[in-house]
């Protein structure tokens, strides 16, 4: 099992997601949720087609870390 970070953003009519592991892979959806789901379905489809293609499952490399400042 791999665990990729997925970055989720507001837009004008709902959300996106991608992951920065995953090029290529994106999803939109109208809520958070809708998004979630949508880019892990997402991402598994893409993963089982490279597997099918006998290509390289890309390896989690991406991380997070929240900064604070003074604003």
């Amino acid at each position: 099992m791999k665990k990729y970070l997925v970055i989720i953003e507001k837009t004008k009519t709902g959300y996106s997601a991608y992951s920065p592991d995953v090029e290529g892979c994106i999803a939109t959806g109208k809520t958070k949720t809708d998004v979630e789901k949508r880019i892990h379905e997402a991402i598994e489809y893409h993963v089982e087609g490279m597997t099918r293609e006998d290509y390289e499952i890309p390896e989690p490399r991406s991380y997070s870390k929240t900064i604070e400042i003074a604003a």
